[in-house]
């Protein structure tokens, strides 16, 4: 250094700060750790985060053909699952899950539940499958099967191995199950003026997923975790009373014998149309007698590709809308409202189908297209529950309440309907990513007509600093409850925001994400696997951040120890020391306000703290300083505000 450096160095004049600052608790060797994320790649994954050259994953196609007694209140009916092994193992045994097994006084999920039942509770049902019988066919022989049902799980010991590489098996189930009121927030029954609204989900057996993870995934479904599931072609067909209306994912086959001529009039009139069009009317529904008296049953005919799952709704009440969807590539799709007439009115379900339409046009040109003919949005029992192509929300959202909930559970037809990770193990990986998504098509909805309450860190600030704050990583059914919403949706949600705003910029960031839900469609990423993608594609080393916001609880305090000037002249320059006072880390933003109104705007990356929790730093100042303040956009989860900002009016020695 050379002397008259030293020498300034030395003359700075201190303008003192007011803060007291403990024992900085950062230790960057753990947060620096190279060892992190370290391990090879594989054939399967890429260490680049991208599925391998030898990456497989088996697939189950299922043709299933229901019957709804709305008077014993019944389904049942048989599936035929076409389940595939592209596996390199040969396989002695499948496993298949019965979810409507949770929904009983003994089931595994149940003797779980608190006292209080809380969401995910079944109001004490007496539900489940009865299963009536389990056939198999592998290469043109029939075979009894050999079946164990262990609570929500069901095991086929196979009289001959299914092959490695393409080995073929068709099981048949003859089943039914009574429908649960109330079936963990995910399904369920409500009673409205003209009849019934039943909205179906896990109403088939159906496969556990088999993988190069850990083989055979077999968590049992208790009710917080939700789902992990092959993708296939879907082929169904439900059978219910003449007089109920039966909406589904996927395409209706046989309108001609389900609908009226009107009916098919004004559908073919909605998939041309950028404005609402009502199939049933509100007064059409309103002149239908509150009983019904019909016998006689229409077979509504159902086809899905490419997906992972199908549900469907079904009612009497439904007043019915919808309106085209424009996508990218001149492709359409349609986008659909049922709801019963006391909730029609457009301070509540009336937008609901103007709401579907701009969620899904906003994220399919943002991040990937959709992929499915319809988009439904259903009003019922249910709070807010996804599946592909239809969702049930609750009837009783309206205004900013059925905007969020819609735009939510619709835009879980990214994650984790196309892009398919593991919900039951990773609840942050779809919950998460999706609530970060809703941030922007909430904040370019109708010029901000509902402003996302969400794109600030400091919201999570309550939940960081609570009893209940646990690390990301861990299973949905270990979180305490009531930080469930907190850790897996919103605070996963704020790491990806402040990723994008701050670490690596919108340009960096948008370009990597899109590449992961482009590599992962319709495939099972790991979240290592959605790690590794962001850092090789954005070409940052983005570890430290993984580990800090998704493996540990850590917390962050960044604070403004000092302001000094050079040789006491402003106009030689001002020296700002910050410090890093808890274990986690951030890039540092600053604005830097003069008293003749200049104002400096400062980023600094995150390898300021490679080796200390104190950085300073010189800026050109032209005058005195009137202000410096730490993270002006709010974007930190900086658990202590009150030495993020200087102010000469208090901080000057005298």
């Amino acid at each position: 250094m050379k002397l008259n450096q030293a020498l300034k160095i030395l003359s700075l004049i201190v303008i003192t700060s007011s803060f007291i600052f403990p024992q900085s608790k950062y230790n960057q060797h753990e947060l620096f750790d190279p060892t992190f994320l370290y391990e090879p790649g594989t054939v399967y994954r890429s260490g680049s985060g991208m599925p391998g050259p030898f990456y497989w994953q088996n697939s189950a196609d299922y043709k299933i053909d229901v019957k709804l007694d709305p008077k014993e209140n019944l389904i049942s009916g048989k599936v035929t699952i076409s389940y595939t092994n592209n596996s390199p193992d040969n396989l002695s045994h499948l496993w298949l899950q019965l979810d409507q097994n949770r929904f009983n006084s003994h089931s595994r999920g149940t003797a779980a539940t608190t006292i209080d039942p809380g969401r995910w509770g079944n109001r004490n049902f007496e539900g489940g499958y009865d299963i009536q019988s389990v056939s198999l066919s592998i290469e043109g022989k029939n075979y009894d099967a050999n079946y164990l049902i262990d609570d929500t799980r069901m095991r086929i010991i196979l009289p001959e191995e299914l092959k490695k590489k393409g080995g073929k098996i068709n099981i048949n189930i003859e089943y039914s199950f009574p429908v649960a009121e109330y079936g963990s927030d995910r399904m369920g029954t409500l009673k409205t003026k003209k009849g019934l609204i039943y909205e179906i989900a896990q109403w088939y057996p159906r496969m556990h997923v088999y993988d190069d993870v850990l083989g055979w995934d077999t968590l049992p479904y208790l009710g917080a975790g939700e789902f992990y599931l092959e993708y296939g072609n879907f082929d169904f067909s439900i059978e219910a009373p003449s007089d109920f209306i039966v909406v589904a994912s996927g395409e209706l086959q046989n309108p001609d014998e389900v609908l009226t001529t009107i009916q098919k009039e004004r559908l073919a009139k909605a998939k041309k149309s950028d404005d609402r069009v009502y199939i049933r009317t509100v007064d059409e529904v309103k002149t239908i007698d509150s009983v019904s008296n019909v016998t006689d049953y229409k077979k509504w005919h159902f086809k899905m590709t490419q997906t992972r799952d199908a549900a469907w709704a079904a009612s009497r009440a439904f007043v019915w809308d919808a309106a085209r969807m424009n996508l990218p590539d001149n492709k359409t799709s349609l986008a659909m409202s049922v709801y019963p007439y006391e909730v029609a009115d457009d301070s509540a379900w009336g937008r609901s189908t103007e709401y579907v339409k701009y969620s899904i046009e906003f994220n399919s040109k943002t991040w990937y297209p959709y992929s499915y003919p319809v988009a439904v949005n259903v009003a019922g029992r249910v709070g807010g529950m996804e599946y592909p192509g239809i969702v049930f929300c609750s009837r009783r959202a309206k205004g900013r309440s059925l905007w969020g909930v819609t735009d939510h559970e619709f835009g879980h037809n990214w994650f984790p309907m196309i892009v398919g990770s593991n919900e039951r193990r990773y609840m942050w990986q779809d919950e998460g990513f999706n609530s970060f998504i809703n941030i922007y098509s909430t904040r370019n909805f109708n010029d901000s007509e509902y402003q996302s309450r969400r794109d600030s860190a400091r919201n999570i600030l309550e939940y960081t600093l609570s009893d209940i704050s646990e690390k990301i990583m861990n299973y949905p059914d270990v979180i305490q409850s009531k930080g469930l919403g907190n850790n897996a949706y919103f605070k996963t949600a704020v790491g990806l925001y402040t990723l994008r705003e701050l670490v690596l910029g919108q340009e960096r960031f948008d370009f990597a994400f899109r590449e992961y839900i482009k590599r992962w469609a319709f495939k099972h990423p790991t979240p290592q696997d959605f790690f590794r993608t962001m850092n090789s594609v954005s070409g940052e080393n983005l570890n430290w951040f993984w580990k800090q916001w998704f493996y540990e609880n850590w917390n962050l305090d960044q604070g403004i120890e000092s302001v000094q000037y050079v040789n006491g002249v402003p106009k030689e320059g001002s020296v700002i020391t910050i410090t890093n006072n808890e274990k986690m880390a951030m890039p540092v933003e600053l604005k830097i306000v003069e008293k003749n109104g200049n104002i400096i705007e400062k980023i600094l990356p995150v390898e300021i703290w490679h080796r200390r929790a104190k950085w300073t730093f010189q800026i050109n100042s032209t005058s005195l300083l009137d202000s410096v303040i730490l993270d002006p956009k709010s974007l930190l989860p900086d658990i202590n505000l009150n030495n993020n900002t200087w102010s000469s009016s208090y901080n000057i020695a005298k």
